[in-house]
Protein backbone atom coordinates (compact mmCIF):
# COMPACT_ATOMS: atom_id res chain seq x y z
CA UNK A 1 0.00 0.00 0.00
CA UNK A 2 1.27 3.72 -1.00
CA UNK A 3 -0.04 7.08 -0.32
CA UNK A 4 -1.98 8.47 -3.50
CA UNK A 5 -2.88 12.40 -3.07
CA UNK A 6 -5.30 13.96 -5.58
CA UNK A 7 -8.56 15.68 -5.61
CA UNK A 8 -11.87 15.40 -6.46
CA UNK A 9 -13.83 18.37 -7.77
CA UNK A 10 -17.87 18.21 -7.22
CA UNK A 11 -20.71 19.24 -9.02
CA UNK A 12 -22.66 22.17 -7.16
CA UNK A 13 -24.79 20.99 -4.31
CA UNK A 14 -27.41 22.45 -2.75
CA UNK A 15 -26.80 21.48 0.73
CA UNK A 16 -23.67 24.23 2.54
CA UNK A 17 -19.96 23.04 2.69
CA UNK A 18 -20.77 21.88 6.48
CA UNK A 19 -23.98 19.52 6.03
CA UNK A 20 -22.35 18.04 2.90
CA UNK A 21 -19.16 17.33 4.10
CA UNK A 22 -20.82 15.77 7.14
CA UNK A 23 -22.50 13.12 5.48
CA UNK A 24 -19.41 12.60 3.24
CA UNK A 25 -17.51 11.68 6.46
CA UNK A 26 -20.24 9.41 7.55
CA UNK A 27 -20.19 7.94 4.52
CA UNK A 28 -16.39 6.99 4.98
CA UNK A 29 -14.98 10.00 3.44
CA UNK A 30 -12.55 10.48 6.58
CA UNK A 31 -9.63 10.75 4.48
CA UNK A 32 -10.60 13.55 2.44
CA UNK A 33 -10.58 17.65 3.25
CA UNK A 34 -13.80 19.03 1.75
CA UNK A 35 -13.96 22.56 0.58
CA UNK A 36 -15.06 24.87 -1.94
CA UNK A 37 -13.34 27.08 -4.09
CA UNK A 38 -15.19 30.01 -5.74
CA UNK A 39 -18.59 28.04 -5.29
CA UNK A 40 -17.06 25.09 -6.52
CA UNK A 41 -16.77 22.15 -4.27
CA UNK A 42 -13.94 19.69 -3.93
CA UNK A 43 -13.04 16.56 -1.70
CA UNK A 44 -9.01 16.53 -1.61
CA UNK A 45 -8.13 13.03 -0.84
CA UNK A 46 -4.77 11.18 0.95
CA UNK A 47 -5.39 7.72 0.38
CA UNK A 48 -3.23 4.61 0.77
CA UNK A 49 -3.97 2.06 -1.50
CA UNK A 50 -2.70 -0.47 -3.80
CA UNK A 51 -2.45 1.21 -6.67
CA UNK A 52 -3.89 4.74 -8.51
CA UNK A 53 -6.38 3.61 -9.64
CA UNK A 54 -7.92 1.74 -6.63
CA UNK A 55 -7.63 4.66 -4.37
CA UNK A 56 -9.26 7.22 -7.02
CA UNK A 57 -12.38 4.30 -7.13
CA UNK A 58 -12.55 4.23 -3.51
CA UNK A 59 -12.68 7.91 -3.11
CA UNK A 60 -14.70 8.31 -6.13
CA UNK A 61 -17.76 5.34 -4.51
CA UNK A 62 -17.64 7.35 -1.18
CA UNK A 63 -18.38 10.55 -2.25
CA UNK A 64 -21.16 9.20 -4.67
CA UNK A 65 -22.22 7.02 -1.31
CA UNK A 66 -22.65 10.47 0.05
CA UNK A 67 -24.98 11.56 -2.68
CA UNK A 68 -22.61 13.50 -4.41
CA UNK A 69 -21.19 13.97 -8.60
CA UNK A 70 -17.73 13.74 -9.33
CA UNK A 71 -17.09 16.07 -12.18
CA UNK A 72 -13.28 15.14 -12.61
CA UNK A 73 -9.94 14.17 -10.54
CA UNK A 74 -6.87 16.37 -10.54
CA UNK A 75 -3.33 15.16 -9.23
CA UNK A 76 -0.58 17.70 -9.05
CA UNK A 77 2.49 17.23 -11.05
CA UNK A 78 4.69 16.94 -7.45
CA UNK A 79 2.60 14.43 -6.45
CA UNK A 80 2.79 12.28 -9.59
CA UNK A 81 6.03 12.69 -9.45
CA UNK A 82 6.19 10.84 -5.94
CA UNK A 83 4.52 7.56 -7.44
CA UNK A 84 6.20 4.96 -9.07
CA UNK A 85 3.64 4.59 -11.89
CA UNK A 86 4.60 2.45 -15.22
Amino acid sequence: MRPYEFTLWLAEDSRDLEEWSNVLYESGGDDGAAGETHGQPFVAFLCEAASLEDAIRSASDTVRAAGLTVLWCEIKQEHMAAWPIP
